[in-house]
């Protein structure tokens, strides 16, 4: 199966090119939003060749999905702190700490605000959470094993949980979340973890 544009995994010159022409696109998003971004924008600011970003991406959307996927690839790995709470306040600050970012935050904010209107963002963007979620998901499968959490806790709704009330935050109040909100997050999906809300799958 051949891959979509953007998504084949280049070397030497190509990713070079492919790193130039991501950091453009993300620079533009997180100064003008998704609407601002123009594929001949891109490669002027990359100074990269028109044609080489056509023949490469050909869309948009298909340059979003690249961008997204790349910080997936890139985004630090999650901390094993010896507990599940201080696994889940490890997540819960790196969160914090990206959307405090000016450039990281405004750029989540604009491919979130894409996403509502445009299918293949939505699907890159569930993604990239999807990756996020799958690397911190083993820190409550180990508390799970330790016998922190009760057998059956669902990981993932663990770590989403931590997350969750972070980007309500945001996108709600416009009011970036500082770390009492992360400490509080991280706290509040390990209460409820302890208590049995993501065991048995309801």
């Amino acid at each position: 199966m051949s891959a979509e544009p953007g998504t084949v995994r280049p070397g030497g010159r190509t990713a070079r090119v492919r790193e130039a022409v991501l950091r453009a696109a993300g620079d533009i998003l997180a100064e003008q939003g998704f609407d601002g971004l123009d594929l001949a924008d891109v490669a002027r600011r990359a100074d990269v060749g028109k044609t080489t970003v056509y023949r490469r991406w050909g869309s948009v959307t298909a340059l979003v999905a690249d961008l997204l996927a790349d910080m997936a690839e890139q985004s630090l790995p999650r901390e094993e702190t010896g507990s599940v709470l201080g696994d889940l306040l490890a997540n819960a600050t790196l969160v914090q700490r990206t959307l405090a970012d000016p450039r990281q935050g405004a750029l989540f904010r604009a491919v979130i605000a894409a996403a509502t209107c445009d299918e293949r963002t939505a699907q890159a963007l569930r993604r990239f959470y999807e990756m996020r979620v799958a690397e911190w998901a083993p820190c409550v499968q180990q508390g799970v094993a330790r016998r922190e959490l009760p057998e059956g806790t669902d990981p993932e709704a663990v770590v989403r949980a931590v997350s969750a009330p972070l980007y309500y935050q945001l996108l709600t109040t416009g009011v970036v979340p500082d770390a009492p909100a992360a400490e509080r997050a991280a706290r509040a999906a390990h209460a409820a973890a302890v208590a049995g809300v993501y065991a048995g799958g309801g």
